[in-house]
């Protein structure tokens, strides 16, 4: 134990000094060794222990779940057995002030943020200033060694307001360079983009389909792109590579980062490693059995500190992390509901080496990356719509969506299960929306033709499916203009909504504009 309490103090001096100094942050980064993992544990453990002795609210919730430490010895088992924490279980019933530190909220120097909704209930998230500052200074350390040393113009178009990423991302970049947080308005960035002029480097920072939308609404305002030198960074949702293809036409890269507003905003990202690896894993299914098994989804692929996040994964295959660092109001073994896995960063390079992939030689041109360990994330488990046999993805639908030659018209788009009106027959259908243009009975078609074959070849359950019965591959497809129908419910939203809610309105199965096939996404 007293040696144990030496190398945790040790620590904590190498993380603080690696949050003040970027050189040694760089360093930490590439020489990270194999043991910093179990490290995490026990700084986990350190974390847990410190919230069971000072907040109410967790020590209500293990007495509650009847918990008893049964020994003092560090294992990853005895970790595992303490109860998980949640939204439901933990988060709705305590209140905010018994799930902080001695039970209240301080009367300073504590910052109030809010999660977008998306599950149905915004909820307010205290955070000390101490905390904030510290994923303040990752974010930007992050982005700096990401995006290089050339100072940046930000433009931040995540929503601004109470929102926790706008917020954050604003204030962390401003050690980049310079910030304006413009919110997600077209008309705002564009003018901005103009009146500065393509003599700077910009950063553009928001949400996967946002970013989409401004480069065709440029586009359609005679903005020349290509006149501009454009990164970006993107968050609060998957991106699949479709996607990312589609933005790399104008933007030199793209980045994305893994966060929730119930922890923090950063506690994973995408390196040029990861990145790497997944399009491989798009490229070659013994790649992707080798890294995550029999999985035909790619999901996304981040890497994370497992000094300040300690993650786990259940018998469900959701993560439940931990934040390790004190925090005013703390998470320990907070499920987020997100399904997916991790990977050491050594057992990464030795399940590659079965199939002949050497990581050293993976990037030639990058001297220097992070040796942490990886995590991979499909999304929230209730993201999917079943049929026949068939999970229906969103970021399949997307991909799909995205090889379409009407992309640049395409918007929102969500899923549904609706039922025919004259069979009672259940299937799925897929709303689309239109940004500009008519919705015609060619466009719905086309785009029913582009996802049955798309889907057919990247989701083996679907495929089968078809294969086995026909009329699983009856994929309707509803077209709407912007901002009406399911997609009216997305005005002042701050993420797409994929799943539309269970309804009793029986559909008929029309073949014209206003449907032609079922899946969702909004």
């Amino acid at each position: 134990m007293f040696r144990t309490h030496i190398l945790l103090k040790i620590i904590d001096l190498l993380a603080a000094l690696a949050q003040r100094n970027y050189a040694f942050y760089c360093w930490l980064l590439a020489h990270f060794p194999a043991w910093s993992e179990r490290v995490g544990l026990h700084m986990a453990w350190r974390a847990f222990t410190r919230a069971r002795a000072q907040v109410p609210a967790y020590r209500a919730f293990l007495s509650g779940h009847n918990y008893i430490q049964e020994t003092q010895e560090m294992q990853a088992e005895q970790f595992a057995s303490i109860p998980e924490t949640d939204k439901n279980a933990y988060v709705r019933m305590f209140s905010t002030a018994d799930r902080c530190v001695n039970g209240q909220i301080p009367a300073q120097h504590v910052i109030v943020d809010e999660s977008s909704g998306s599950t149905g209930t915004p909820y307010n998230w205290v955070r000390s200033r101490a905390e904030v500052l510290h994923t303040r200074r990752s974010c930007s350390y992050f982005h700096r060694y990401y995006f290089g040393n050339q100072p940046l113009f930000v433009i931040n178009a995540f929503s601004m307001g109470a929102w926790a990423t706008g917020v954050t991302v604003g204030a962390a970049l401003e050690a980049n360079g310079i910030v304006k947080s413009t919110g997600p308005d077209l008309d705002k960035i564009l003018h901005t983009l103009r009146f500065f002029g393509p003599g700077y480097r910009y950063l553009i920072t928001g949400y996967p389909p946002f970013l989409k939308r401004l480069l065709d609404y440029g586009e359609q305002q005679g903005l020349d792109w290509s006149a501009y030198h454009l990164v970006g960074m993107v968050g609060g949702e998957a991106m699949s590579e479709g996607l990312r293809r589609y933005l790399l036409r104008h933007f030199e890269k793209v980045l994305s980062g893994y966060g929730a507003s119930d922890l923090e905003v950063g506690v994973a990202a995408e390196s040029e490693l990861s990145i790497a690896l997944r399009q491989l894993m798009e490229e070659r299914s013994d790649v992707r059995e080798a890294l995550i098994g029999s999985e035909h989804r790619v999901p996304m692929l981040f890497q994370y500190n497992p000094l300040d996040h300690y993650i786990e994964v259940n018998a469900q295959s959701e993560l439940v992390i931990t934040i390790t660092r004190p925090v005013l109001s703390p998470r320990i073994r907070y499920n987020v509901k997100d399904e997916g896995g991790i990977i050491s960063y050594n057992e990464l390079c030795r399940r590659l080496r079965r199939v002949g992939i050497d990581v050293q030689t993976l990037l030639p041109k990058v001297s220097l990356w992070a040796r942490l360990p990886f995590v991979y994330v499909f999304g929230r488990r209730d993201s999917t719509i079943s049929y026949m046999g068939a999970n229906i993805y969103p970021e399949d639908v997307e991909v799909s969506l995205f090889a379409s030659t009407h992309a640049s018209r395409l918007g929102a788009f969500c899923m549904e299960l609706v039922e025919d009106e004259r069979t009672n027959e259940v299937f799925p259908c897929i709303h689309v929306e239109v940004m500009d243009g008519e919705l015609t009975d060619s466009l719905a078609q086309a785009l029913q033709s582009t996802l049955l074959s798309k889907l057919s070849e990247l989701n083996a359950d679907f495929r089968q499916a078809v294969h086995e019965d026909e009329r699983a591959g009856e994929l309707q497809v509803v077209l709407h203009h912007a901002g009406q129908g399911p997609f009216a419910r997305n005005i002042g939203r701050i993420k797409q909504r994929y799943i539309i809610e269970a309804t009793q309105q029986k559909h008929s199965r029309t073949t014209s504009a206003q449907a032609l096939s079922p899946t969702t996404a909004a």
